[in-house]
């Protein structure tokens, strides 16, 4: 199937690692070319070198910070893949874990301005040219804990339902000008992220890691962890010209492990 991402321009937020990089490997095999953004300079450069190494897409990467530097990385992005972007994959990082009772109030604030407002600024500052031309994906990378909460993230579970309510309002007033909205919710994937959260959990239960994750991988029933590659093709055909007729929706790619209909 041609997904019809070749010469399409992406930009792929916290992208060294994980699902981030997962996502920019799976557009640019299409022929998209992309943008990678994270705070580790080795790893970004590490990853665009794999991607450009099989000869397809074309990677870039710069080192930022989404908090506080939106336009500029917008900018910088439109210059280095050439034109304005058709394909914008909203990934923020995962705040630390912690209980509904234990998060002080604060802590939220702090963490909005990381995780939502930066997908809103940069949304905002790509939408107008995807409108213009006819086409555009706005892609937001969430948490099956926006669907049914996880235990002990609760900041994550919060902050990322925020971004629910914004992408489905979006969806609706941009889906007349060939623009998309969806958001694409992780299960259990195998990811460095996944992890930590293993070993956080462990530490507050008094368990070993491989104790948690036996007891997580029970609970799908898949029986196992996703794979970043498994994650990555959802999102890359959501990002396709193939699914331009898919949005506003919540993509579950969880092994089954949402119990909810």
């Amino acid at each position: 199937m041609d997904l019809g991402l070749t010469g399409k321009r992406a930009l792929v937020l916290s992208s060294s690692r994980g699902l981030g990089r997962g996502i920019a490997e799976a557009l640019a095999a299409e022929g998209a070319d992309v943008m990678l953004t994270a705070r580790s300079e080795d790893k970004l450069k590490a990853a665009a070198d794999a991607i450009n190494a099989r000869g397809a897409g074309r990677a870039s990467y710069m080192t930022a910070d989404l908090k506080s530097d939106a336009a500029g990385i917008h900018a910088r992005a439109v210059e280095a893949l050439g034109g304005p972007i058709d394909i914008l994959v909203a990934n923020t990082g995962g705040p630390p874990a912690g209980t509904a009772t234990a998060v002080e109030p604060d802590t939220y604030g702090a963490q909005f301005d990381a995780m939502v407002m930066p997908v809103i600024r940069l949304a905002g500052l790509a939408l107008p040219g995807m409108r213009e031309r006819g086409f555009g994906r706005v892609l937001v990378v969430a948490s099956s804990g926006v669907v049914q909460p996880i235990p002990n993230l609760v900041i994550s579970n919060t902050l990322r339902s925020s971004l629910v309510g914004w992408a489905k309002t979006l969806a609706t007033e941009v889906a007349a000008d060939g623009v998309t909205v969806n958001l694409i919710l992780p299960g259990r994937i195998e990811t460095d992220r996944t992890g930590e959260l293993d070993a956080a959990n462990a530490k507050k239960q008094g368990a070993s890691v491989e104790q948690v994750a036996a007891s997580a991988r029970a609970a799908i029933p898949a029986g196992r962890y996703g794979r970043v590659q498994e994650f990555a093709d959802v999102a890359c055909f959501l990002a396709s010209e193939r699914a331009s007729y898919v949005t506003g929706s919540t993509i579950r790619v969880d092994g089954g492990a949402i119990r909810s209909v």
